[in-house]
């Protein structure tokens, strides 16, 4: 896969938001009403409303974005996505939980799980890379772009192909302005667990 560092092209939209702008490979995005990702666990609901710019992808990668966003209310979220269909997906990054931005992730196979932890950089700004090989994604955030930390190893359903990109969600309310820069698209590293 040859790197496409910096842009946006070819990138359509999963539930397209009611506002958002593309300008010099910067993506603004404003959320709509009550948007989510989720399947059951608990809360016994499926939604699939939230806002993924995304590109399909058949073959093993890399996606890194820079995020920046002001997370003030309740399940406000933006980072990657890595979606299969309604009931096979992957989302990661920061979502404000129990007071305060929250760092994370959601796998769904058929039904959600939720994993969740304490943030210690600037929630403001910061970055995120999602690598796929054969039937593994590694997630990782980084508060600087300098040093990487693993967020997520997990295995991860087969496709034909992978719709992939900036995903936001707002499902207690509309109105997060978030801004997606930055992208790169990129063969994975030998050891996608390890490297850097």
């Amino acid at each position: 896969m040859e790197s496409a560092k910096g842009t946006f092209s070819n990138f359509s939209w999963l539930n397209e938001p009611s506002e958002w702008s593309l300008s010099n490979d910067v993506l603004t995005v404003k959320t709509d009403n009550k948007t989510d990702f989720w399947q059951e666990t608990w809360y016994n609901f499926s939604v699939n409303t939230g806002h993924v710019y995304g590109l399909e992808i058949k073959e093993d990668f890399t996606m890194e974005v820079c995020v920046e966003a002001e997370f003030t209310t309740l399940y406000d979220q933006a980072g990657l996505m890595i979606y299969v269909d309604e009931k096979h997906w992957l989302k990661a990054g920061i979502e404000y939980n129990e007071g305060q931005p929250t760092i994370g992730s959601v796998l769904t196979n058929q039904v959600s799980d939720w994993a969740t932890g304490e943030y210690t950089g600037n929630p403001k700004k910061y970055w995120l890379r999602l690598s796929k090989v054969g039937g593994v994604v590694c997630v990782k955030y980084s508060t600087d772009n300098v040093t990487w930390t693993l967020l997520r190893l997990s295995p991860f359903i087969i496709a034909d192909k992978y719709f992939v990109g900036p995903m936001c969600c707002t499902p207690q309310r509309e109105g997060l302005h978030v801004t997606f820069s930055n992208i790169t698209i990129r063969s994975p590293d030998k050891d996608i667990l390890h490297s850097n």
